[in-house]
């Protein structure tokens, strides 16, 4: 089982990053993927999550309005697209795949500042 993401990076405010996490290993499309984040200090936070279709998602306030969590089963990958960036949302992002199984990804760094 693999769980990778990607895209992360340093972004000025007001910019945008698209993350993407690449599943392998399981039954893709049954899992809940969702995306958390860990800054510096604090604990880790869930920011959205999808459900195995793709029907339904749901977002933590902080990020509703500016990120958009999506999926394509075909290719075993949940994304996230984040608009709008703002200083606060610099943390580790982590995907996290849910079903019996819980599996983690190992986290790629956001980074927004001027």
């Amino acid at each position: 089982v693999q769980l990778v993401e990607s895209g992360g990076g340093l972004v000025q405010p007001g910019g945008s990053l698209r993350l993407s996490c690449a599943a392998s290993g399981f039954a893709f499309s049954t899992y809940v993927m969702s995306w958390y984040r860990q800054a510096p200090g604090k604990e880790r936070e869930l920011v959205a999550f999808i459900n195995g279709v793709g029907t339904s998602t749901n977002y933590a306030d902080s990020v509703k309005g500016r990120f958009t969590i999506s999926r394509d089963n075909a290719k075993n990958t949940v994304y996230l697209q984040m608009n709008s960036l703002k200083p606060e949302d610099t943390a580790v992002y982590y995907c996290k795949a849910a079903y019996f199984t819980v599996y983690w990804g190992q986290g790629t760094q956001v980074t927004v500042s001027s």
